[in-house]
């Protein structure tokens, strides 16, 4: 090989180098600028920031027979790979650490994750893994293998007790849908916080045939709450996930009895923080033209109790829609969620959802 032609060879391999070390210096220094130089992320808000997150299908890169994962493999027909896999744990950890400004929240349920492992990516291989977050998780048995879990930081949250609340259909012994994760644990050194991540059945096939599925969930659901305030009439209960119903489908207002007026609400009862006016016309999830509030937080009417140490404003739901999260909707106009795949083609996105958070004020 001629020398000069070698030398320019080196000389180029050099430059692509040390541009991709530094492009990967200055996006980790963009990344972290905002964020507190206190490793254990230690916040100062007067309060407790609970959120719910369905993150489109978190899935690992390594095949698992017992679960339906062919499709987020390497040869699978998305061509699914570890870059995508470590870039997208690396937005989902921002939007995260961002909802809680940029100290991360003190709870989060998630749904949509395949396994224990990528919970321990998400939380060890990102800026999270100076929270101090600790995992509670389930295989499910699922069709699909997507599970729900709680992260919850153990300086702020102390679980005592848990359990995942099977649905199931005892006409259709074919259907297999993700469990109901109830935790129990003790927030304020004193206070007990119920909370349940919810991923109810899709309405894959259309919402009228399907709603009889998230019916099932709602009455699981219904039969835990009741058996909590049975125990404690005042308990701090808070409820939370993707439901696949909008707070005034039946499943939700009636079944559930989550009720979506303020002035309505009863003791020992529940109220939907997404069922006041201003987030009317808004929602967490888009479908063509429509935006849709399929993703939600309920909670028990003791955070309404001036007297007690937990509280919740009864506009205290809101929707995280930062600009990044976010990409034009270039077939129905405006914007919507930017999400990792378009059917499957790779569109590089968080999630199709957006997160949806509460902050419990403690006293």
């Amino acid at each position: 090989m001629n020398m000069s032609i070698k030398h320019t060879s080196k000389s180029i391999i050099f430059l692509i180098f040390s541009f991709s070390i530094l492009s990967l210096f200055y996006s980790c220094r963009v990344f972290h600028a905002k964020q507190p130089a206190d490793n254990n992320m230690v916040s100062d808000r007067n309060g407790l920031i609970v959120m719910f997150y369905n993150v489109e299908n978190l899935f690992d890169t390594i095949n698992d027979p017992l679960t339906n994962d062919e499709e987020f493999l390497p040869e699978g027909t998305n061509k699914w790979n570890s870059y995508r896999y470590y870039d997208k744990l690396q937005k989902l950890s921002k939007a995260m650490i961002a909802v809680g400004g940029w100290s991360p929240p003190e709870l989060i349920g998630l749904e949509e994750i395949e396994n224990q492992k990528v919970l321990e990516d998400l939380i060890r291989l990102t800026p999270l893994k100076n929270a101090g977050y600790e995992i509670i998780h389930k295989e499910s048995p699922d069709y699909r293998g997507i599970d729900v879990a709680l992260l919850y930081r153990k300086k702020f949250f102390k679980p005592i007790y848990y359990e995942f609340i099977q649905v199931k259909n005892v006409s259709d012994t074919s259907f297999r849908t993700r469990e109901i994760l109830f935790a129990k644990g003790i927030v304020n050194k004193k206070d007990t916080l119920h909370i349940f991540v919810n991923h109810w059945p899709s309405r894959r096939g259309g919402q009228t045939e399907s709603e009889g599925n998230r019916q099932l969930a709602a009455k699981k659901l219904k039969e835990k709450v009741d058996s909590v305030f049975e125990k404690t009439p005042e308990a701090y209960i808070i409820i939370g996930g993707d439901f696949n119903d909008e707070p005034s489908n039946i499943s939700i207002s009636q079944t559930l009895g989550a009720r979506l007026d303020s002035n309505d609400i009863k003791a020992s009862g529940l109220y939907n923080l997404f069922g006041y006016s201003e987030v009317k016309g808004k929602g967490s999830y888009k479908f063509r033209l429509e935006w849709d509030q399929i993703d939600q937080i309920i909670v028990s009417s003791a955070f309404f109790n001036d007297k007690g140490n937990l509280i919740i404003p009864k506009s205290g739901g809101k929707i995280f829609s930062e600009d990044w999260l976010m990409e034009e909707d270039t077939k129905y106009q405006g914007k919507k969620p930017w999400r990792t795949y378009n059917g499957t083609h790779y569109n590089g996105g968080y999630s199709d959802h957006l997160p949806v958070f509460t902050e419990i004020l403690v006293k």
